[in-house]
């Protein structure tokens, strides 16, 4: 599982290195898309607004195809989340690494002051104040939860083997042993009862209303 989650981070890293190549790209698109929805004064602050660019604003199939790249690469680091809180319940290190991710990669999180620092450039490739202050957060993004993911698994990778199940199979066990007192022994057909112990008279046909509690009629003076 954890090679598995291995795996689908290093996908996301080499989406991500091409995505960077499109720098460029991406900042026209988002400036095209501020000047069709006539706002130039917002910052791009949100996944969700980037997502509303696409659906609202934007008209030209190379700035949708890279607008779209990088929704693609935030939809991926959600997936990779849950695929981090399936594989242990997790420590407080990694949990809060794990929420600072989630909180990252929501749809609706202010972005707007999120900068990414040394070694990471992409903030000073931005071609002005202007740019930086309007797309300094949306493209510090993806490289700053690159980092707390790998963060992550390396914090995981020292747990000890037992810790790294799904999360599922302790659940399963609960499950399993909420049942176990039922396979135990006390089910009803295994009491030892006068009801459950066969004789000779109880083998005998019975009156539809007659309880088992109750025993065989006998005449006057008859004998066991």
């Amino acid at each position: 599982m954890m090679n598995e989650v291995k795996e689908s981070l290093r996908s996301v890293e080499q989406k991500y290195k091409l995505f960077q190549q499109q720098q460029f790209t991406f900042i026209a698109a988002l400036e095209h898309c501020r000047e069709n929805a006539h706002d130039k004064i917002r910052p791009i602050s949100s996944i969700g607004q980037v997502q509303s660019c696409v659906e609202h604003h934007c008209h030209n199939s190379t700035d949708r195809r890279t607008l779209l790249t990088f929704l693609d690469i935030c939809t991926e680091l959600s997936k990779l989340c849950q695929h981090f809180e399936a594989l242990h319940t997790g420590t407080p290190v990694t949990n809060n690494l794990l929420e600072k991710c989630k909180a990252l990669v929501s749809q609706s999180n202010d972005l707007s002051s999120l900068r990414a620092k040394y070694p990471h450039d992409v903030v000073n490739h931005l071609s002005c104040d202007e740019a930086r202050n309007h797309y300094g957060g949306v493209v510090s993004l993806i490289p700053i939860v690159l980092d707390l993911m790998k963060e992550w698994v390396a914090h995981s990778e020292k747990l000890p083997r037992k810790a790294l199940q799904h999360v599922s199979e302790p659940q399963a066990a609960t499950r399993a042993a909420t049942r176990a007192p039922q396979a135990a022994g006390t089910q009803p057909w295994l009491r030892k009862d006068k009801c459950a112990q066969p004789t000779q008279d109880s083998l005998k046909p019975k009156g539809k209303d007659e309880a088992c509690s109750k025993p065989p009629w006998r005449p006057p003076g008859g004998k066991l």
